[in-house]
C-alpha cells in the first residue's frame, strides 16, 4: 500500500516537468546564441570562438585544449591567433543597443563609436586594448608583429575664440592634412613581445610577407610635399628604407613574394585627370636600394596597358612575377553636359550576353585585366591571358611551364536557355608564350596541381576526362561507368559527384561516385575502388585538412566524412592509402561538420548536431578517441518544450517509395489530434539531424518553434517527372499527408502548408488541386509559368528561360514546344478552384523571382474574393534580410496559422490590413476578440 503514491509520483513526473517547461514565443528568439569565428591555435593548445546572442552582441571566449575557460570578453569577435600561438587578437565593438540608441538620436555616422583592438598575451594573461582601430593584419607564417590601421580621430575644437579675420588667415596659411581614404590612414606597427610601436603616417596600403620577416607600406607622406613613397622594412634586423618616391603618386597591389625578398607594386604618378592612366609596374629585390620599373605604357604589349586592378603576385619559386594587363578604356566626351548625353539602351539579338547581364557586370568589365608573367631572371614578359582568353589558371602555384587560359563569351548566348556554360581554352607555355593546345566549346577545365593534366567532367557525356598537356592526348576516364548523379530528375544532363583531388606529382586522380572514392590513372584510365560504401549506402568524402597542401598525400591516413543515406547518420572514417584499409572512427545519429585542424598539430575542432542537440564546439585529435565539448552555447534550451524528429515512409501515387521527416512535439501522445504544418522544397530528408535553433527565419518555418507550440511538422521529399513538376508535387505530398492522417494523430481538419520560392510555386499549384489544407503560406510563388519564362533574374541579369527548359522548373522545353505543359503547371489557369486562405509574401526587390508574379497571384485571388493577404517588405530581396522584417514575417505567419489551425483570434492586420498612412506606425498585431452575437 505504501508504494502506490510513489508509483503515482513517477507516472505524473514527466507531465509535471512538461507543464513546467515554457512554450517558445517570439520574444524568446533573442535568447539563443550562435557560434561564430571559431579558430584553433597553430599548436593546438587554444581554441577561440564568439557567441552571438540573438543577432546582437558577440562574446569572445578562449579555452585551452581541455575545455577550461582562460579568457572572455564582451562585444568581441573576429579573433585570430599568431603563428607562434602566444597571442590572440580580436575586434571589440560597441554595444549594439548603445549604437542603436545613438542612431535614433540622429548621431552622425562619423561620431558613432569605433572599434578597438584587443591583444591577449596567452602566456601571462595580460590584455592590451587599443581604440579607434579600423583594421589589422598579422603575418601568416611567422610571428612577433601586428600592424593596425587607425580610424580618423577628430580633434576637438579649440574653445578660445578667434576673430573671423584671424581664422581666415590661419586657414589660408596652412590647411592641415587629414587622414582619409585619399590621403591614407595612420598605421601602427607593434612588436607584440616588446610592445614597442612605430606609427606610420598616411598609409594607403600595407602588407607582411608570408614567411620572411618583411613589412612594406605605401604612404602619401607626412605632409603634402615630402616622404611620399613605398617603404620596405626588414624586421629581422630592424632596417628600413624607401624603395620608391613620388610626391603625389598613387600605389596599388603592393605584394611580397613568399620569402619577402621580392616586392611588386603598381604606381600612377600622373596628377592630371586623364582617362587613360599611365600605370607602371615596379619590382624591388632584396639588396636593391630602389625599386626598378619593369613595364610602363611604352613597353607594354601593343593595345594593352598596365592595370592597377590586376593582382600582383609571385610564383612559389619566386622566378616569376604576375600582374594584370588591360585594354585601354572607352573614352568619354567630358565636354558634354548632362542634357546633351543620350541615355538609351540598345539591345540586340546577337550579343553573347543579355543587356541586363552586361549592365550588372559593367563594373567587372571596366576593371577586367589579363594575367601576365614577368620572368625575373631577364624581365621577359609573357602574356598568359588576353582580351580573347580572359580567365587564366596557373599550375603548381605559378611554377609550372603550363598555364590554362579560357573564355565562355562565344557561347554565352545559348546559355540563356541551356543554363550550361561551354568554354574555349588554350594552353600557354609560361616561358615562351606559345599556344600549345587549343579547344573550342568544351566543358569547364581545371589544371592538376603540378599542371601535367587539364581535366574536367562533361555533362553531355556524363564522363570525367583528362588531357595530358605534354602529349596533348585525351583520355575518357569514366565512360560507361556511373559517376554521374543517379537520382537526376532534371530535363538536363546529370552533374557529377565531384572530385577529391590528385595524389602527389599528379600520379592519380581521386573521383567520387555516389558513395565511394575511386583511384584513376590519368593516362590509362585504370580504376580502383578505394572504399566500399555502396553495399550499405554509406557516402564517403575526403577532408582536406591542410589548405597549404594542394595534393592528397598518400604517406599518411586520410580523414573522410561518412553519411548513411538510410539512417542519415554521420561520422568520420580513416583511410590508409598504402594498406588500402578503411576504419570507422566515429558515427551516430548526428550531423558532423568539416573539422578544422591546427596548423602545426593533429588537434581538431568540429561540431556535431541533431534536432535536439545544438552544434556546440568539440575538440579531439585525428583518432577521435576522446572528445571534449568546448562550448555550452544554449543551456536555456532545457527550460523549453522542444520536440523530436524521425523519418517516415510512404508510396507516391505513381508507386515510388518516398521518405520524409516528421517532427513531433515534446511528450507526443499518439492518442491526441495535432494540427499539422507541411513544409517542403525538393528533397530535405538528408537534413534529418540538422539542429534548428529558434530564430526569426527569413522564408521558412522554424521547426523547433512550431513544435514547441504543439504543431506536428511534416517535410516530404519530392521526386519529379520531367514536364510535370506540379503534378509530381501532388503525387508525392498528398499521399504522404493521408498516410499520416491514417495513423490517427493528425487533425485532418487543421492542416496547413508553407513554402518559399520553388516551394511557394508548388503550394500555389497544390491548392488548386486539393482542399486538404485549411491555410497556406506561399512565399515568392510563380503562378504563371508563361509570363515567368520571359522574366529576368534581376540579381544576375540572366533570362529565366533556362530554368524552365532545363533546370528546377523542369518543363523540358519552350512554351511554343510544350504550351500545354506551361498551362497545366501554372496555378493561374485554375485559380478559381482555390478554396484555401492564402498568405503571400513577395518583396519588391526580389532578384530571383520577379515580384510581379506574386502580384499577379494576389490580384486575381482578390478579383475572385478569395481570402488572401500579401506581404511586401520594401527594398528587401528574395527573402527579408533585416531582423525587424524577419521578426515581423514570423509573427504574422504564426498568427495566420494559429487563427486557422488552432482557432486563435484573428489579428487586426488580417481583418483591416495596415493602410499606407499607418505603415511603420501601427503593425496590427493586436488580436480581435469576438463578442457574443458576432
Amino acid at each position: 500500500m505504501t508504494r502506490r503514491p510513489f508509483t503515482l509520483f513517477f507516472v505524473l513526473f514527466p507531465a509535471i516537468l512538461l507543464a513546467q517547461k515554457k512554450v517558445l514565443d517570439h520574444t524568446d528568439l533573442d535568447l539563443w546564441n550562435t557560434i561564430q569565428d571559431e579558430a584553433i591555435s597553430p599548436n593546438g593548445n587554444y581554441v577561440l570562438y564568439a557567441l552571438q546572442k540573438g543577432e546582437k552582441d558577440n562574446f569572445l571566449k578562449i579555452k585551452n585544449s581541455k575545455g577550461s575557460l582562460l579568457f572572455e570578453h564582451e562585444r568581441a569577435k573576429k579573433g585570430t591567433f599568431t603563428y607562434d600561438s602566444q597571442f590572440a587578437l580580436f575586434t571589440i565593438k560597441a554595444w549594439t543597443d548603445s549604437v542603436t540608441a545613438m542612431k535614433s538620436r540622429k548621431v552622425k555616422k562619423e561620431n558613432l563609436p569605433k572599434d578597438s583592438l584587443g591583444i591577449l598575451n596567452l602566456t601571462n594573461g595580460s590584455l592590451v586594448k587599443i581604440g579607434h582601430v579600423k583594421s589589422y593584419k598579422v603575418p601568416e607564417k611567422w610571428s612577433g608583429y601586428v600592424a593596425y590601421q587607425l580610424e580618423e580621430i577628430k580633434e576637438e575644437k579649440k574653445e578660445e575664440k578667434q576673430d573671423s579675420v584671424t581664422r581666415k588667415e590661419e586657414k589660408k596659411k596652412s590647411k592641415p592634412k587629414k587622414p582619409n581614404k585619399k590621403n591614407g590612414y595612420h598605421v601602427v606597427l607593434r612588436n607584440l613581445k616588446t610592445q614597442q610601436e612605430d606609427t606610420l603616417k598616411y598609409v594607403t596600403n600595407f602588407v607582411f610577407a608570408k614567411k620572411g620577416k618583411w613589412f612594406a607600406y605605401a604612404t602619401t607622406g607626412k605632409n603634402k610635399e615630402a616622404d611620399a613613397g613605398v617603404f620596405v622594412m626588414n624586421l629581422e634586423i630592424g632596417e628600413s628604407g624607401k624603395v620608391h618616391s613620388s610626391k603625389k603618386g598613387k600605389y596599388f597591389q603592393l605584394n611580397f613574394s613568399e620569402s619577402g625578398k621580392n616586392l611588386g607594386f603598381i604606381v600612377d604618378t600622373d596628377t592630371t585627370k586623364i582617362q587613360v592612366r599611365p600605370n607602371e609596374l615596379f619590382l624591388w629585390k632584396d639588396g636593391d636600394t630602389t625599386a626598378e620599373k619593369i613595364i610602363d605604357k611604352s613597353t607594354a604589349p601593343n593595345g594593352y596597358m598596365v592595370s592597377h586592378y590586376g593582382k600582383v603576385s609571385f610564383s612559389k619559386d619566386e622566378s616569376k612575377l604576375f600582374f594584370g594587363l588591360a585594354t585601354p578604356p572607352i573614352l568619354k566626351d567630358t565636354t558634354l553636359t548632362e542634357d546633351e548625353i543620350v541615355n538609351v539602351e540598345v539591345w540586340t539579338y546577337k550579343e553573347p550576353r543579355l543587356y541586363t547581364v552586361q549592365e550588372l557586370q559593367l563594373k567587372n568589365d571596366t576593371v577586367q585585366s589579363y594575367q601576365t608573367a614577368i620572368h625575373l631572371k631577364d624581365n621577359t614578359l609573357v602574356q598568359l591571358g588576353n582580351a580573347h582568353y580572359s580567365q587564366t589558371a596557373l599550375g603548381d602555384e605559378g611554377n609550372a611551364i603550363y598555364a590554362l587560359s579560357g573564355t565562355t563569351l562565344p557561347h554565352e548566348l545559348e546559355s540563356q536557355w541551356t543554363g550550361r556554360r561551354e568554354n574555349d581554352y588554350r594552353v600557354v607555355n609560361t616561358i615562351t608564350g606559345e599556344t600549345l593546345l587549343q579547344w573550342t566549346k568544351v566543358p569547364s577545365l581545371r589544371l592538376s596541381p603540378k599542371a601535367k593534366y587539364a581535366y574536367g567532367y562533361s555533362r553531355v557525356d556524363s564522363t570525367w576526362f583528362t588531357y595530358s598537356l605534354p602529349k596533348g592526348t585525351y583520355k575518357a576516364l569514366t565512360k560507361g561507368r556511373v559517376f554521374y548523379e543517379e537520382l537526376n530528375d532534371y530535363p538536363n544532363y546529370p552533374y557529377s559527384y565531384g572530385v577529391a583531388g590528385w595524389t602527389e606529382n599528379d600520379e592519380h586522380l581521386i573521383l567520387y561516385d555516389r558513395y565511394d572514392l575511386w583511384r584513376f590513372d590519368p593516362e590509362t584510365g585504370e580504376a580502383t575502388r578505394l572504399t566500399f560504401g555502396r553495399k550499405d549506402k554509406t557516402i564517403y568524402r575526403y577532408v582536406a585538412l591542410d589548405k597549404e597542401i594542394h595534393h592528397i598525400p598518400t604517406d599518411e591516413p586520410w580523414l573522410l566524412t561518412s553519411f548513411n543515406e538510410m539512417s542519415k547518420d554521420g561520422g568520420y572514417a580513416n583511410f590508409d592509402f598504402t594498406k588500402n584499409r578503411l576504419k570507422s572512427l566515429i558515427t551516430g545519429p548526428f550531423q558532423y561538420s568539416i573539422p578544422i585542424k591546427a596548423l602545426l598539430d593533429d588537434a581538431l575542432i568540429y561540431t556535431r548536431q541533431s534536432f535536439q542537440e545544438f552544434p556546440d564546439l568539440r575538440s579531439s585529435d585525428l583518432g577521435f578517441k576522446k572528445e571534449i565539448v568546448l562550448s555550452n552555447a544554449n543551456p536555456q534550451q532545457k527550460e523549453y518544450r522542444w520536440g523530436t524528429i524521425e523519418l517516415v515512409n510512404w508510396a507516391s501515387l505513381d508507386g515510388k517509395e518516398l521518405t520524409g521527416m516528421l517532427v513531433k512535439p515534446e511528450n507526443f501522445d499518439p492518442n491526441k489530434k495535432y494540427p499539422m504544418l507541411v513544409n517542403f522544397y525538393e528533397r530535405s530528408s538528408d537534413g534529418l539531424h540538422r539542429h534548428r535553433h529558434p530564430r526569426a527565419e527569413r522564408s521558412s518555418l522554424n521547426y523547433s518553434f512550431y513544435a514547441s507550440r504543439g504543431y506536428v511538422i511534416f517535410n516530404p521529399d519530392v521526386h519529379y517527372r520531367i514536364g510535370y513538376p506540379g503534378e509530381s508535387a501532388f503525387n508525392c505530398v498528398i499521399p504522404g499527408i493521408t498516410s499520416l492522417i491514417e495513423k490517427g494523430f493528425v487533425d485532418k481538419d487543421n492542416i496547413g502548408v508553407q513554402g518559399h520560392s520553388w516551394g511557394g510555386y508548388q503550394i500555389a499549384y497544390l491548392v488548386t488541386k486539393t482542399d486538404i489544407f485549411k491555410a497556406a503560406e506561399a512565399g515568392a510563388p510563380v503562378p504563371n509559368m508563361i509570363s515567368a519564362y520571359g522574366g529576368i533574374r534581376w540579381w544576375t541579369g540572366l533570362s529565366r528561360q533556362f530554368q524552365y527548359e532545363h533546370t528546377q522548373s523542369r518543363i523540358g522545353g519552350t512554351p511554343w514546344e510544350y504550351p500545354s505543359r506551361y498551362i497545366e503547371n501554372s496555378p493561374i489557369f485554375n485559380i478559381d478552384k482555390i478554396n484555401t486562405p492564402l498568405l503571400i509574401m513577395h518583396n519588391d526587390a526580389d532578384g530571383h523571382v520577379p515580384w510581379y508574379q506574386g502580384i499577379e497571384f494576389f490580384v486575381n485571388l482578390r478579383r475572385l474574393g478569395k481570402p488572401s493577404w500579401f506581404l511586401n517588405y520594401n527594398g528587401e530581396p528574395h527573402w527579408p534580410l533585416k531582423l525587424q522584417n524577419r521578426k515581423d514575417f514570423n509573427i504574422r505567419m504564426t498568427q495566420f496559422f494559429d487563427h486557422y489551425l488552432k482557432g486563435a483570434p484573428k489579428p487586426n492586420w488580417m481583418e483591416h490590413g495596415v493602410p499606407p498612412m499607418e505603415k511603420g506606425i501601427h503593425l496590427g498585431y493586436e488580436l480581435i476578440q469576438e463578442t457574443e452575437g458576432n
